[in-house]
């Protein structure tokens, strides 16, 4: 799988679904315009790159995705996991650095 490592490719095998906060759902289609139907399709695609969001992980363990959608639209996604589902926190598109170190993977 590239630009996954060892430790996410059992993560995602475990993961059972997603847990989806309504007001996130919205505010991700209006705010940036990613549906939740474009978030799911970035962890079934690869490449798809998945690091530790250390920065904002206070509270809770959270990550960010970098990966693509099926229409090639190519997406950040801040998440953390609860008890074995992925529950987003912000979807948008990538920005021009974040594309740079995807096109590297």
């Amino acid at each position: 799988m590239g630009g996954l490592d060892q430790f996410w490719q059992k993560q995602l095998v475990s993961i059972m679904g997603f847990d989806w906060n309504e007001a996130n759902q919205t505010k991700n289609y209006f705010k940036h315009a990613v549906s939740w139907q474009e978030v799911e399709e970035i962890f079934a695609n690869q490449p798809l790159l998945i690091l530790p969001d250390q920065q904002h992980s206070k509270n809770e363990i959270r990550y960010y995705a970098l990966g693509r959608t099926n229409q090639n639209k190519q997406l950040l996604i801040v998440f953390t996991i609860r008890q074995n589902l992925i529950r987003v926190i912000s979807a948008r598109n990538q920005n021009k650095k974040e594309r740079q170190t995807y096109a590297k993977i």
